[in-house]
């Protein structure tokens, strides 16, 4: 299992770092120690991921630390996302064929018997149609977590762990209708995409180059923008940057960003998606609870985007940014990071309704 964490365990690694400590600088052994454990919670995450995969609950119940109340958390919480994940592919006929982490450790520091973490992880998924397509797709979703890693006889474990899981809304998918809508999928055919205009285009190279830690290559966000997510959520302020940036939509009185603030219109995903409609710069291709509108999802361009109810209020937007080996519609999207991910993973279930909306670029 963790290979690298039974041979070196914590104690050691503080051996070393103070043995280099008497001889090279503090900078020098801070380096070492953080290098280190930077690459145990590669590998923590890798073997997670590996168990995800397989749907192998055995493996995963072992990188918890089951004897306390927050470690039993995370454990069933990456249990239902298993779940979800698994059920999901079902419905959309797909097999999952990797899923990969990339780690970047924001601030590391030692606990006792173990260490705290700050990370922001990209994960790549990538997966094939069952039916009609070779062709491999991927996706990646960027998460930011806080990690309480522990020691234990057996390796390090996970004691504590929180992050804004991307699938949280959305881990009971009982109602949806698989079989049928497997079906309705696998008999679709992959779309061309290039002759959309050159604004939806630049969009588009928008929404990829600042979509955060689900980036490929760029990571971040816009820093000539204001970050809203400690606030509340920053998904229509990245969709209003898609659209003023990348498509070139002028500010107006009521849709405005100034000076670190923006109008309703602008950082509400209400407001967003009730000026884009009312303004006439927007229109309504379809709306209701996923197996209402599934079909209609095919109609959406890049540019164009989809707004999340839930209880009755509309609480995220996403952009659409491209189309699978399949023609399924895919968005990029702030909180959590998405990158090129099926439009409805994540929220796929009964209590969420949709609204599917055509911009008029």
């Amino acid at each position: 299992m963790f290979y690298f964490l039974k041979k070196y365990k914590l104690i050691f690694i503080i051996v070393i770092a103070i043995i280099l400590g008497n001889m090279f600088s503090k900078d020098i052994v801070t380096i070492f120690v953080e290098k280190e454990l930077n690459f145990q919670l590669s590998h923590l995450l890798k073997d997670r991921n590996r168990a995800i995969l397989n749907e192998d609950k055995a493996s995963l119940k072992s990188y918890y630390d089951l004897n306390t109340t927050y470690g039993k958390w995370a454990y069933y919480h990456e249990i239902k996302k298993m779940k979800y994940l698994h059920n999901w592919s079902e419905k959309q006929g797909v097999t999952f064929t990797e899923i990969n982490s990339d780690v970047d450790v924001k601030w590391i520091k030692g606990k006792y018997n173990g260490f705290m973490a700050n990370l922001a992880v990209s994960t790549e998924y990538i997966y094939k149609y069952n039916i009609g397509s070779e062709k491999a797709n991927s996706f990646r979703i960027g998460t930011y977590h806080s990690i309480y890693i522990k020691e234990t006889d057996e390796g390090f474990v996970i004691a504590k762990e929180w992050y804004k899981d991307p699938f949280a809304d959305s881990l009971n998918m009982e109602e949806v209708k698989s079989d049928e809508i497997r079906k309705y999928i696998e008999s679709q055919k992959e779309r061309d995409l290039e002759k959309i205009s050159d604004r939806r285009k630049k969009a588009i190279e928008y929404a990829d180059k600042y979509c955060g830690a689900a980036g490929v290559e760029n990571r971040s966000y816009n820093k000539k923008y204001r970050n809203f997510n400690p606030l509340g959520g920053d998904c229509a302020n990245f969709a209003s940057q898609i659209l003023h940036e990348g498509g070139k939509f002028k500010k107006t009185s009521s849709w405005n960003y100034s000076k670190g603030n923006g109008s309703r219109s602008w950082l509400n995903a209400q407001g967003f998606k009730e000026y884009m409609l009312y303004s006439g710069r927007a229109s309504l291709v379809a709306y209701g609870d996923y197996n209402k509108v599934y079909k209609a999802a095919y109609k959406l361009l890049p540019g164009d985007f989809v707004a999340y109810e839930k209880k009755g209020k509309i609480t995220h937007i996403s952009v659409i940014s491209g189309a699978d080996s399949k023609g399924y519609s895919l968005v990029n999207c702030h909180n959590t990071d998405r990158y090129r991910v099926p439009w409805d993973l994540g929220w796929s279930n009964k209590g969420i309704k949709f609204y599917l909306v055509h911009v008029h670029f």
